[in-house]
């Protein structure tokens, strides 16, 4: 006898929260070691290509992509001085908003960079629900949360993760949204400069 056929709806009811909160417990493990490994001093820059590196958070998303039909594009897009695994975190974790805070409307996100005097500033636009203005800077700490589990599941951390990294990059991290209108989010790299004269600058 199977051991679901022996549970009455309660039983079950509870089997499946006990299965949920393993697996956000799982979930917040791996979101706490990802925002615990991003530390400038563990940190190696190297001349990264950005577009590889959207390519290969594209890839790990594709049952995502796949599951909501949506569609990325992107511009042609920079070499930059940077580390390439969290660069992929990086648009690993702003795709996957992008794509968990979806409208009715298919998902439809876009990519591109443009080279200002001294930094390459990137965008992530999509065309979700937005966010209300008011919180653009409260998304960005950890733990912080706009909507509920049972609406949006996660835990909070992706964007915490997100300014982690870019601070490690000497870099910005800041979004521009309004309610129901979609929302793009920018990030700055600087231009040039080699790995010592980050971990110097990153201790001025």
């Amino acid at each position: 006898m199977r051991y679901d056929e022996a549970l009455d709806e309660d039983g079950k009811e509870f089997i499946n929260f006990a299965v949920e909160g393993v697996s956000l417990m799982q979930t917040l493990i791996d979101d706490v070691l990802a925002y615990s490994k991003v530390d400038i001093r563990d940190i190696k820059f190297d001349l990264t290509e950005s577009e590889n590196a959207l390519e290969k958070a594209i890839a790990n998303l594709r049952g995502r992509i796949a599951e909501t039909n949506a569609i990325i594009t992107h511009d042609p897009l920079p070499t930059v001085m940077a580390n390439s695994t969290q660069l992929i975190q990086l648009f690993l974790n702003l795709i996957s908003n992008a794509i968990k805070f979806r409208s009715e409307a298919t998902p439809e996100i876009h990519i591109q960079a443009q080279r200002l005097e001294d930094e390459w500033l990137f965008s992530v636009e999509d065309n979700g629900i937005g966010i209300d203005p008011r919180f653009s800077d409260r998304i960005f700490i950890i733990f912080q949360r706009l909507h509920t589990r049972d609406e949006y599941p996660g835990t909070g951390m992706g964007l915490a993760i997100c300014k982690k990294i870019m601070e490690c990059h000497r870099g910005k991290i800041w979004v521009e949204s309004e309610i129901g209108q979609g929302a793009t989010f920018y990030f700055t790299i600087p231009v040039g400069g080699t790995e010592r004269d980050r971990k110097r600058g990153s201790t001025r």
